[in-house]
């Protein structure tokens, strides 16, 4: 069930919302586990049991930690939800690698059916391994019930595509959130959520059939594939931006606040910056329970290397089982490492630097989007051959968002206070906010009428 879809905005939120509203206080809780449940086996009532079961042996695991001193439980949890990740997302790559490898050698290779990937592996695989360590950090308390612990892990807005959320951020308002639970904070989520459709669904789907045209097209000049190039940039920035905002809004409705995610990562003088500034729960995260364990800043200038190597090359790997996403994680493992070492960034004047950061970021997400190797390699290939064969066709309203997902996109925050305003918890202007925001619902009820839903590109992670 997709946040953009139809069936989510005019049925399941509105009811759910209701319920919500209507349940007293102490009950809310339950409403909204109730409705994450629902949500959860809507989309993959296969898997919605590996997620409870595993759920459940985090919950004892980290009540075994907090009464005894052995690491034992933090071993055993954080080997069990890897393992859970290694073989629903990795099992099959593995596979494929192994058969080539195999029949390349001219031996045969046995069939081995492939396994499906639950929906939010990869991030709520992260949240749990975060709980996990933080109680044996006693940086927070085991979850005071086995209803709190499936409430922050099932809770529905965050669970297919983040923010990634830490127990010890969610503790206090699981517990007791009457201070946000009011009028005021649930119209700032409405208007959030608003604005992360708009993003979602009258640029990034726009810019979709763009970007798709470009990636499958093989016979493209250099300018028709840079124009792709733009357009894929600028969806997946207003895609997960857009997801991002519509979980940060959903949360705010239940009185929630979640981290932010994005940061305007375009705008970023360097690709240090820009990781600052882009998946920011993500980068945290590997900061945190990765970089730092490893050693972080501390030893030799060869060792804090081999950190931020281990840190871009897993964090390619958590993106997609495929060489594609290993690729992408060294392009941006090489840029930090030339970035941190030589500041050749932050030595150019501030614009130069953005604009020459945002082209290299732009060259990465060729890996990223690109099906496979080969086809990667072909469209640097059109790039660079600086020929102009076929072009792709891009309408006049295609235009009109590429320029204002571009004007958008590198508008500082401060700049406007209106567009600010929708990323923080300024409360002024509230009509015209919300005025602009039923605006954008009607518009994008009336493109997702007329047109059919786009998956969130991170649902896939």
């Amino acid at each position: 069930m997709l946040f953009s879809s139809a069936i989510f905005i005019v049925w399941f939120l509105p009811l759910f919302i209701i319920a919500y509203l209507l349940a007293p206080y102490r009950f809310k809780n339950a409403v909204a586990l109730a409705g994450s449940f629902l949500f959860y086996v809507w989309g993959a009532p296969i898997f919605y049991l590996i997620l409870l079961v595993s759920a459940s042996i985090d919950y004892f695991l980290s009540k075994r930690m907090a009464s005894q001193t052995s690491q034992w439980p933090l071993v055993v949890g954080i080997g069990m939800n890897v393992a859970t990740l290694f073989v629903f997302k990795y099992f099959n790559f593995f596979i494929d690698n192994a058969r080539t490898i195999v029949t390349g050698l001219g031996m045969n290779f046995p069939i081995i059916a492939e396994i499906a990937l639950p929906l939010g592996i990869s991030f709520f695989t992260f949240q749990k391994i975060s709980y996990l360590i933080d109680v044996r950090r006693n940086e927070c308390l085991p979850a005071k019930n086995i209803f709190d612990y499936y409430l922050f892990v099932f809770l529905f807005p965050q669970l297919i595509a983040g923010p990634i959320v830490r127990y010890k951020e969610l503790e206090s308002q699981i517990k007791d959130r009457r201070d946000q639970d009011n009028a005021a904070f649930k119209l700032g989520g409405f208007q959030r959520f608003a604005l992360g459709l708009a993003k979602k669904v009258l640029i990034a789907d726009t810019l979709a059939t763009v970007a798709d045209q470009a990636f499958s097209n093989t016979e493209l000049g250099v300018f028709s594939s840079i124009l792709g190039l733009m357009a894929y940039a600028f969806q997946i920035y207003y895609d997960f931006s857009g997801y991002t905002d519509m979980a940060i809004g959903l949360g705010m409705l239940m009185g929630f606040r979640f981290p932010e995610n994005f940061n305007w990562p375009y705008l970023a003088h360097g690709f240090r910056d820009f990781w600052r500034r882009w998946h920011i729960t993500l980068s945290t995260w590997m900061r945190d329970y990765l970089y730092h364990p490893l050693g972080g800043n501390r030893g030799t200038h060869a060792q804090v290397i081999r950190n931020l190597w281990i840190v871009f090359l897993l964090s390619g790997l958590w993106h997609g089982a495929s060489w594609n996403f290993v690729i992408w994680g060294v392009w941006h493992g090489l840029f930090i490492t030339i970035d941190r070492y030589t500041r050749f960034f932050s030595r150019m004047p501030q614009v130069p630097a953005a604009l020459l950061t945002f082209a290299l970021v732009c060259f990465g997400w060729i890996w990223f989007r690109a099906p496979d190797l080969f086809s990667a390699m072909d469209y640097y290939e059109r790039i660079f051959s600086f020929e102009t064969n076929a072009s792709i066709e891009v309408s006049s309203r295609q235009w009109f968002i590429l320029i204002i997902a571009t004007v958008f996109a590198f508008l500082p925050a401060g700049t406007h206070q209106w567009v600010r305003s929708f990323h923080g918890d300024n409360q002024k202007a509230v009509l015209l906010k919300t005025t602009v925001a039923v605006a954008f619902l009607v518009l994008c009820l009336g493109q997702i009428a007329i047109s059919e839903s786009q998956p969130f590109i991170y649902f896939r992670f």
